[in-house]
């Protein structure tokens, strides 16, 4: 069987609409419901839920590829960026700014044209020595000639596998051209389904050395923030797609060796988006217990620094119970001031203490 970009109609796709309308009314349904929420918050709670959400997503898209990057360094850099007060933590590595850089042009500036240059800006920003992994590739520019076929292969020498080969290099430049002029038009096609098709047409035509996969999703992003209307992004996309890669990657290849049907894909991807936006009423319903607590305690006499500072600590994951000597540690005070503050939150509802005494006591945010 040809790959699809072989095909005579490449790169026109086709679709079953009475399979794809259902889903696409589902979804749209999800995220009206979870942009609506977030509307609710003010504007520091969505910048808070926006950075934990965007850290998520740029840590997983890069998962996907088996690159392990260090969430606490990609929070610090996506914080920094956008002037929050959770930057500076931690120096981020060059190979974390690049991604990062790449994730907030595509969801921040989504609205502006997607360019040969912005792409090749991209790419460059992905692999600021020059190298992936201990091999030196052309960065920032199209696949060239001298790379040779961009091939996806597994099995033992002699036996392998093909399961999708990119178009020649040769190729490239007249493919992106069409991309390009696609993904800035208006064909009427709703925006979270011209999201799924702008993923597979990139991926299918590969047109980098390294890093496809990243970019797809990144483009990928960037359509959908279009599709949301707003640059803040609520829901990860690349998390769920993470935690379904065997899926993704059966999907990816199953059309790629279609006739440019996408019904599966698109069907897929619809429903991978929903079970995004479903978790991120999770996130959501912890950002809007933080707000509902701190509009409690602002009401009330004012909590001290310290307290502050531990209460947020306890919001943003803390693992197993607060003690005094944690308390301590994390406010730099003594086990006496520690054990006072502890006992004024406690007073306030704010705090819970565990059914254990003496030095196993701890304590928990009150639900």
């Amino acid at each position: 069987m040809s790959f699809v970009h072989e095909i005579k109609a490449w790169p026109t796709f086709s679709w079953d609409a009475a399979a794809i309308l259902p889903r696409l009314g589902r979804t749209r349904h999800t995220q009206g419901l979870l942009l609506g929420r977030m509307r609710q918050l003010g504007l520091d709670e969505r910048a808070e839920a926006a950075l934990e959400v965007i850290t998520s997503d740029v840590v997983h898209s890069a998962a996907i590829e088996g690159e392990r990057l260090d969430a606490a360094e990609v929070r610090s850099s996506i914080a920094r960026r956008l002037h929050l007060p959770h930057g500076g933590v931690r120096r981020a590595s060059s190979d974390v700014e690049g991604i990062v850089e790449v994730m907030l042009d595509a969801t921040q500036n989504a609205s502006q044209p997607v360019t040969a240059e912005r792409l090749c800006g991209w790419h460059a920003a992905l692999f600021p020595v020059g190298y992936s992994g201990t091999r030196p590739i052309a960065v920032g520019v199209w696949r060239p000639v001298e790379a040779g076929p961009m091939q996806v292969v597994s099995g033992p020498i002699g036996r392998e596998r093909v399961h999708f080969e990119a178009p020649a290099a040769e190729r490239i430049p007249r493919e992106m051209t069409g991309f390009i002029a696609w993904i800035n038009a208006d064909d009427g096609v709703d925006p979270l389904l011209r999201a799924a098709i702008a993923h597979f047409w990139f991926v299918t035509i590969h047109p980098f050395e390294d890093g496809n996969g990243r970019l797809a999703r990144a483009i990928a992003e960037l359509m959908l923030a279009r599709a949301d209307g707003c640059s803040d992004r609520f829901y990860s996309m690349s998390t769920q797609i993470e935690a379904e890669r065997k899926d993704y990657y059966r999907l990816l290849e199953r059309t790629q060796r279609g006739d440019g049907g996408i019904t599966d894909w698109l069907t897929w991807f619809l429903d991978c988006l929903e079970r995004s936006l479903d978790q991120a009423q999770t996130l959501t319903s912890g950002v809007l217990r933080k707000a509902e607590t701190w509009r409690r305690i602002n009401a009330g006499p004012p909590v001290n620094e310290r307290q502050r500072l531990v209460v947020n600590r306890l919001f943003d994951g803390f693992t197993g119970g607060l003690t005094t000597s944690k308390y301590a540690k994390l406010a730099k005070c003594s086990a006496d001031t520690a054990l006072r503050d502890i006992g004024d939150l406690v007073a306030r509802g704010l705090l819970v203490r565990s059914a254990a005494g003496g030095r196993s006591t701890s304590y928990r945010l009150a639900e």
